[in-house]
């Protein structure tokens, strides 16, 4: 057979027999309609190549052209405000050019190499560059600040520096003459292997939290920048709706949102709401700091292999320039169902329920690519990577979850039960952790209260010492519990419904601040301890009840905006003024 000709095809796994110089993880072209596929497997005898796009209609004998590089993201201006496939191409230009269907080998450039941008230079000639140094900025979007960067690897001399004006992405604004005397032009646009992660100067302590404004997360669960979260649930429980949530209010500066393997419906629902909806912070639109992977279940599944990389190489590219990104993988689980059924066609030895062997340590891999960094420009950035997990009839014992609690730090276990009762979000509080609670001490005593933790533990107390009364409740009945107990039963449900639960419609309860959340802990525990001291003097806690109390405490969050703190020194009053009219029936 001649040389780099295809001669086996199965599904997305292509095989070459004696394949001329062709290498490990090198982007190729396969077949006469010049599909974009990557070489996983080397022998001696022939090659192997994963190819991203469906491969109907394909023949043996059909050529196979190496690129003589490795699978790489364009890097550059244009990224923010996009909506790519997989394997980064600009689905928007592809449904101009094409229609709704996505062609077989179409080759787009990623980023628009026409439009001319407003280039600011930060150099001059004569300037000794390093690798991650900042040459210019332009303006990306209308929040933010794109800033072209020295690749990587690269230092040398700035020579030809043009000046301050309109560039496009592919032009050359200056060339770096290295210490060899080799000349290199450097343009707004740079490319990197998407396997591959980016360099940085030094890991730095995780020691301040990614704010949500989602209480349940913020106050007991929360996630630091730079740090890893999953979200395990099953169908119907929420996961997709947190995502969106945390990608709307979340105070990354950046927001890249991968729809892996998700239902083409959701996927969307996902972008007509992200071109709908205005960022909290700048009154702009969203889309401006947010780029969007969509490689849904109806596309080629290998494509959902490489848009897990392909993302986590966008949000590097952000961090490097000093920004603070949040990744949202929906969902992992897709990912690695993707991994399985490569690894049949491959005909792999199968691991747990199908899995390949490999299977913990590409998703160690993954979630290893977050951290808070000191970049190579000096700056401090960070990737926050927030998964979803999809486990099959809500089994967290399955393979994908337990390998991800593996390298997880935060575990935001949705409950199927809190979901078909309408509480959003459906985290479960009693199998939900987060191992963030002391690297985040000292950020929070410092900006929010010294008495924050403090608060939160007694909070998480009362949460389970009614999920234990409550396996008494299920056997004998309320009734037979003493008042102490009833007592902590009903400041347990003004928690869950008043704290816990949000409503993502009501202007003030979608997103709440830091310090409104602990001052509505406050008023809850502090209701708690006044009603607590009468109930333990022989007060009937009914009689409590029956002030009206424990229900204006539910409703705190929908009657007190966040940005008038001040009202709940009223709810101080009134606990005050009825607990001591109680006393006095004593």
């Amino acid at each position: 057979m001649a040389q780099n000709t295809v001669y086996s095809i199965n599904g997305p796994v292509v095989k070459v027999r004696e394949a001329g110089a062709l290498q490990m993880q090198e982007k190729v072209f396969v077949g006469h309609k010049r599909l974009i596929g990557e070489v996983i497997s080397v022998g001696s005898g022939e090659t192997t190549i994963q190819v991203y796009e469906g491969t109907t209609g394909m023949r043996p004998g059909e050529p196979v052209e190496g690129t003589g590089g490795p699978m790489c993201a364009a890097l550059g201006p244009g990224i923010l405000s996009n909506i790519f496939d997989g394997i980064e191409r600009p689905l928007r230009e592809i449904a101009a050019a094409n229609g709704a269907f996505i062609p077989a080998g179409g080759d787009l450039p990623a980023l628009d190499m026409q439009k001319k941008w407003d280039v600011a230079m930060r150099v001059r000639e004569g300037d000794r560059l390093t690798g991650g140094q900042i040459f210019a900025v332009c303006p990306e979007t209308s929040i933010i600040e794109h800033r072209a960067m020295v690749p990587p690897g690269l230092s040398g001399t700035a020579v030809d520096v043009r000046p301050d004006g309109a560039y496009t992405a592919g032009e050359a604004l200056l060339t770096l003459q290295d210490d060899e005397g080799q000349e290199h032009p450097l343009s707004l646009t740079q490319f990197w292997p998407i396997r591959e992660p980016r360099p940085v100067a030094r890991r730095l302590p995780i020691d301040r939290p990614l704010i949500t404004g989602q209480r349940v997360i913020d106050t007991l669960f929360p996630v630091a920048k730079g740090g890893t979260a999953a979200i395990p649930g099953g169908f119907g429980t929420g996961k997709t709706m947190t995502q969106h949530q945390l990608a709307k209010w979340s105070d990354a500066d950046i927001i890249v949102y991968i729809g892996c393997g998700e239902r083409g419906n959701e996927m969307t629902q996902v972008l007509k709401e992200f071109g709908e909806l205005e960022d909290p912070k700048s009154k702009k639109p969203l889309t401006d700091r947010t780029v969007l992977i969509a490689n849904t279940s109806n596309m080629p599944v290998a494509a959902r292999e490489a848009s897990i990389y392909t993302g986590i190489t966008l949000a590097e590219y952000y961090r490097d320039m000093g920004y603070h990104v949040a990744i949202m993988a929906d969902s992992t689980s897709r990912w690695a169902e993707a991994l399985r059924e490569i690894s049949g066609r491959l005909e792999e030895m199968p691991a747990e329920e199908g899995f390949p062997a490999y299977l913990s340590s590409r998703i160690s891999q993954f979630y290893e690519r977050a951290g808070y960094m000191q970049t190579l420009c000096g700056a401090e950035g960070s990737v926050t990577i927030i998964g979803a997990v999809s486990p099959q009839g809500a089994d967290f014992s399955e393979p994908v979850t337990q390998n991800t609690k593996r390298f997880v730090r935060c575990f935001w276990a949705l409950d199927k039960a809190l979901a078909y009762a309408r509480h959003y979000p459906a985290i479960n509080w009693t199998t939900s952790y987060s191992e963030y609670l002391d690297d985040l001490a000292p950020w929070y005593a410092k900006h929010i209260s010294p008495d924050f933790l403090a608060r939160r533990q007694r909070v998480s107390t009362l949460l389970l010492e009614e999920n234990k009364l409550m396996e008494i409740v299920k056997l004998i009945g309320e009734d037979v519990l003493p008042d102490d107990q009833k007592l902590v039963l009903e400041a347990a449900r003004i928690i869950r419904v008043g704290l816990l639960q949000q409503n993502a419609y009501h202007r003030d309860d979608t997103y709440v601040p830091l310090p409104k959340q602990m001052k509505m802990m406050e008023v809850i525990l502090y209701f708690y301890d006044k009603a607590k001291a009468v109930v333990e003097k022989g007060l009937p806690v009914s009689e409590i009840m029956e002030t009206g109390l424990p229900d204006k405490l539910v409703k705190i969050k929908y009657d007190v905006p966040n940005d008038r703190l001040d009202l709940f020194d009223s709810y101080y009053r009134e606990i005050d003024d009825r607990i001591a009219k109680l006393a006095q029936m004593l």
